[in-house]
This record gives C-alpha cells, structure tokens and sequence, in this order.
C-alpha cells in the first residue's frame, strides 16, 4: 500500500511555477505622484522630452500675467524672453549713463588737477584747491584748514587755529565723510566761501556714479561720523549747509595715525548733494592730490 500511494502521488504533476496572467492574483499597483521639483528636474534631465510630446507646446495652456486669457506655452516663453530683453535693455541704457556721467567727471577732474599742478604760490594753493573745486565741479561752498604749517604760512587764513576735536575727528577718518550737516565746526569755515557762478546743487555730485551701489560693490561707502563730533554754533551756516563732505588730507609720506594735516570740507544746500551712500572714490582722489600738493606747506 505505501508503495502504490507514493506511485500515484508522484502521477500528480507538478503546479507551474507561475500561474498564467488570467489566474495570478489581482496586484495592486501605486502611482508615484512627482512634486513641482521633481516635474522641474526631470524635464531639465530629459530636454527630448518635448521633441517626443511636441503637441503639448501647443496644448498646455498656463495663465497670462497681462491678462485673463490662458496661453501656450510657447507664447509664455516669448513673453518671459521679451521681459528679459525689456530688463537687458534698461540696465543698458543705466549703464551708458553712468558711463557719460563718469566720463564727464574724469575730465572736470583733469582740468582741476591741472589748475592745481599750475598753481606756483604756495600761499594762493589752498584758494586754487577750493576755487577749483567751486567753479569745475560746481560745488556750492569748499574750504579747507591746515595746521602744523611751516612757520612761512602761519599767519595765512587757511592756517588759523582748529580746535582739537576737528583733528581727532579728521584723523578717525578712513574714507571721506558724507552726508547731513549735524552742525559740524567744520561748516563754519564755509560761511566766507563764496557760491559758484553756475548755481548751487547744479553740478555732478563728486561720486563716481555705480548702478551695482545699492549692492555694493566696488565703490567703498562714505565713512560713519558720529553727528556730535566737532559740532559748532553757527546755526546761519548750518541752515545754508544742509549736506556735507569731509575729506581728511594725509601726508603720505607717514605710515602713522598722526599723518592727517588738514580736512579739505565741501558743502551745499542741497540735502541730497552728498549722503551717506554716495561712492568717494572721486572724493578720495581730490584728498589725495590736495594732500600732495599742500604737503610743501606742511613742516616737516
């Protein structure tokens, strides 16, 4: 008996593997659901994408930021090329401005230098400087005070006395100083400054001109003053000078923090001539040349 049932047991044949597709068991099969990044990166990974589905340029229709009625997608990409192009050209045309504006600055500068580099007398140097600066530049009022002068310049005006805290205030100056006038004593020596014959506030701003300011960037930012420092009682000039522009004129020739011998100062009625964004690259510069050629009445 037991050898007869294995034999018919063994008859049986055996279950396929696999069963056929009609009699496997019903699987459930999930839809992966993609989010925007994934959708993003797959048509960036696969750009064919629409050369294989070319009629969905035509078909997906997405909103219209000008208006109501959908559009292709074709018609919003030439909207967002045309936006850019719009954009390009601004910054163009902003940058061709700026350009002009520098272009014209740079020769006012050149003229000013070269009537400074004339100048013989060193007596009348300091007035070269400040007219200068008043007539090419239009600049409203200018002065300027030396002191530790050698003996020769002592009683000239441009060497009177400073008070103390007018040279520790230009001697804490790493770059010029701009923006309102908090009744500096400073703004006391351009009460006798005369105004320039072109007008007050008409001129170009002494700043080189940069659209990239607001983020900053190449052109360092006029120095942060304290608005108490040096601060006089003129309320008269305080009133006819509503911005100002300190400019400190150093001796090259020291490496020391006692290397400030003047302040070269530029004022104006007008509150936005110079602010505390404005770029000093071309304030710098004045400081520098000025500086160099005042050091002949410096003692040494």
């Amino acid at each position: 008996m037991r050898r007869n049932l294995y034999c018919v047991v063994s008859a049986v044949p055996p279950l396929p593997a696999r069963l056929p597709d009609a009699r496997r068991p019903f699987e459930l099969k999930l839809k992966t659901i993609m989010n925007d990044r994934e959708v993003a990166d797959y048509l960036l990974a696969n750009p064919q994408f629409f050369d294989r589905h070319a009629e969905l340029l035509a078909t997906v229709r997405l909103s219209n930021p000008h208006g109501k009625a959908a559009v292709s997608l074709q018609e919003r990409q030439m909207d967002l090329l045309r936006d850019k192009y719009k954009q390009l050209e601004r910054r163009l045309a902003e940058l061709l401005r700026h350009g002009h504006e520098n272009d014209s600055l740079a020769a006012k500068f050149q003229r000013w230098t070269l009537r400074v580099i004339a100048e013989r007398d060193p007596h009348a140097l300091p007035a070269t400087i400040t007219s200068g600066l008043r007539e090419i530049f239009d600049v409203p009022q200018a002065a300027l005070r030396v002191w530790d002068v050698a003996s020769a310049y002592a009683q000239a005006q441009f060497a009177r006395s400073v008070g103390e805290e007018v040279r520790i205030f230009a001697s804490s100056l790493v770059a010029p100083y701009c923006g309102a006038n908090a009744g500096f004593e400073a703004a006391q020596w351009l009460s006798a400054a005369p105004a320039p014959q072109g007008g007050a506030g008409t001129g170009l701003s002494l700043a080189v001109t940069a659209p990239d300011r607001a983020s900053g960037d190449a052109n360092a930012p006029c120095a942060d003053a304290h608005p108490g420092s040096a601060a006089g009682n003129d309320t008269r000039v305080s009133q006819q000078t509503a911005s100002i522009a300190l400019v400190p004129l150093r001796d090259a020739q020291r490496a020391d923090a006692e290397n400030v011998f003047g302040l070269l100062v530029l004022g104006s009625p007008d509150p936005r001539r110079f602010h505390d964004g404005m770029a000093t690259d071309f304030l710098s510069q004045i400081g520098a040349l000025a500086s160099a050629a005042l050091s002949r009445l410096h003692a040494h």
